[in-house]
């Protein structure tokens, strides 16, 4: 068992001494958006106690290892978060909070799909991070504008007409993923 533990120890060393910039940024990125996330999510009254060491621990455990269940660990406990103020606590729903939660979870997933691909030792083109940041924040930018409006639209279509809006929203949204998934096995 002290094999174990010793070997285990070093590799963290060498891990750790093999480790470059880069990859290191995108990992304190997923931490830095998985905390954020439980902070917004969770209570006031428990983001302010000694909780705040579990959550903290919740949305860092991510960064150290994106490969495995951690990050949907991680969105479990932001959306457990997020469902214990509203119900438990009596939270009023606000669309900032729930536009913040939905990208700081998107930002913080993103960079873990990245992450789990990037070796930690890898020397990498600062473009291809910047490229992948910029591709993100315009799909929760796009996202945040289309939530926004459709909340707008909801308050003008009434009754009837917001039940075949949804319909038609919905066979949209089968026929874009039918089309998608076509596409992809074509030849």
């Amino acid at each position: 068992m002290l094999d174990g533990i010793t070997r285990r120890i070093e590799r963290t060393r060498t891990t750790v001494a093999r480790a470059t910039v880069l990859p290191l940024l995108v990992r304190g990125g997923i931490a830095l958006a998985f905390v954020l996330a439980l902070m917004v999510a969770w209570p006031t009254a428990l983001t302010a106690s000694r909780y705040v060491v579990l959550l903290g621990l919740a949305g860092v455990y991510p960064a150290i290892a994106p490969r495995g269940r951690g990050v949907t660990a991680a969105v479990l406990v932001v959306v457990g978060g997020w469902i214990l103020d509203t119900t438990w606590f009596d939270a009023r729903v606000a669309l900032w909070r729930v536009l913040s939660i939905a990208a700081l979870l998107y930002l913080g997933h993103t960079l873990a799909a990245l992450a789990a691909m990037l070796p930690y030792d890898a020397i990498v083109n600062v473009d291809v991070v910047g490229g992948w940041l910029a591709r993100a924040l315009l799909v929760v930018l796009i996202s945040a504008v289309l939530t926004v409006i459709t909340l707008g639209l909801t308050a003008e279509l009434a009754g009837g007409a917001f039940v075949i809006a949804t319909l038609v929203g919905l066979a949209a949204a089968v026929g874009i993923t039918m089309l998608l998934g076509r596409l992809l096995r074509r030849p």
